[in-house]
This record gives C-alpha cells, structure tokens and sequence, in this order.
C-alpha cells in the first residue's frame, strides 16, 4: 500500500440539513473504488450511474457506443487526477436523473498511520435522502411532507420511505463498518482475490437495500 492517504471532505450540495462527511482514502486508490467509498460514506445504494470530475475531465462508466461519454474509472488513481489537473477539488456526481452532486474537497494529504488500513471514515453528519426521491427539490418537499402530519402527502411519503425519517439522525458506525469491509477486501490479497471480493460487497450492499 503506498504510504500517503488524502483526507476528503464530502458535502452534498443543495441540501438542508447539511450531509458531509470526511473519510481518508489511498492517495493511489482508483476512481471506481474511491466512487464505492463515497456511496457507502454517505449511505447511498450504489443504483445509478456516477460521473467523478476535476476541472473539465470526467470518470465514470464509458459508454462504449458514445465515444463522447466519460473515461473510465478503473483506469484512474486520485493522485494522477491531482497531479495531472492541479485540482484541490473533485465533483462527484450521482444518479444522473435527481442529479445528488457531491463537492469532494482534498483537505490534506498525509502519511498513513501504521497498522491501520484504509479507507476509513473519519465524521459523518446529516443522514443521506433516500434514493429516487427526486434530488435536491424532491427532497425538500419530502421532509416538509414527513414533517407535519397534517400535509396532504404526509402518509403516502411515509409509507413510500417504508419507516420514519429523521434527516438529522445518523447511524454513523453503520457507515464506518461498510467501509471497513472495502478496506478489508482491498489490502494485501492478489488483484483477482480483490475484485471478486468488491463484486461480493457490493451485491450484498445492493441485495440488503432492496429488502428494506
């Protein structure tokens, strides 16, 4: 594992209450992992489709019948990103359809602490909106519509969040713990072992989303 790791703090924007969150991640980690590290961070489900950009370049999923879509993630580390735009800022985007957009400020970058493995998530604040509720503005006028038991949507939005939403309640060493797995999978074994373990994670994230 090289030895400097980059302390992120992540803030999705347009949003009230605020949800950030800071996680250190390798500073070499690849965009798709640093993309799954940021969808278990903030508590979203890993369901759509994700852009990370730094100035003018995007990474993401290429599509590979429109040569005009994004690069690919997996053929990215941050500190290429870093070093080859000169960006202190990253853009994380999320679901192409609500439009979550996420600000990804590179705080620090420091030596990592030995013994310790990475990533890992340092504070979380503000719990994440639930998916398809219709980005930012569908946001709000959800927690408008669970807030008072007098709206006219008040129960339907209830019963479609499938249980009482609190924006300001965090369940923060769930998201440590989902993490913690990534980290666990990414250190020390044979690249085909890493793989397969992160396909497992991230379908059992997946499969645990659509029971609830």
């Amino acid at each position: 594992m090289n030895s400097s790791i980059a302390r992120l703090k992540v803030t999705l924007d347009e949003v009230k209450p605020a949800v950030v969150r800071r996680v250190e991640v390798p500073l070499t980690i690849r965009l798709d992992r640093l993309h799954l590290v940021l969808q278990a961070a903030m508590g979203w489900t890993n369901s759509h489709l994700y852009e990370i950009r730094a100035r003018e370049v995007g990474w993401g999923i290429p599509d590979q019948d429109w040569g005009g879509g994004p690069l690919d993630a997996r053929k990215a580390r941050l500190s290429d990103v870093i070093e080859d735009t000169g960006a202190k800022t990253l853009r994380y985007l999320y679901d192409f359809g609500d439009g979550w957009e996420h600000t990804v400020k590179i705080e620090r970058i420091t030596d990592a602490v030995p013994g310790q493995t990475y990533p890992q998530l340092i504070d979380a604040v503000g719990r994440c909106p639930p998916e398809d509720v219709g980005g930012p503005w569908g946001y709000a006028e959800f927690l408008e519509a669970v807030a008072n038991e007098q709206h006219e949507n008040h129960a339907a939005m209830i019963e479609w969040a499938g249980r009482r939403f609190d924006p300001n309640i965090i369940h923060i060493d769930d998201h440590a713990k989902a993490i913690a797995v990534f980290a666990k999978a990414w250190t020390r074994k044979p690249a085909a072992k890493r793989e397969a373990a992160t396909t497992s994670i991230v379908g059992r994230r997946k499969k645990s989303s659509d029971a609830e």
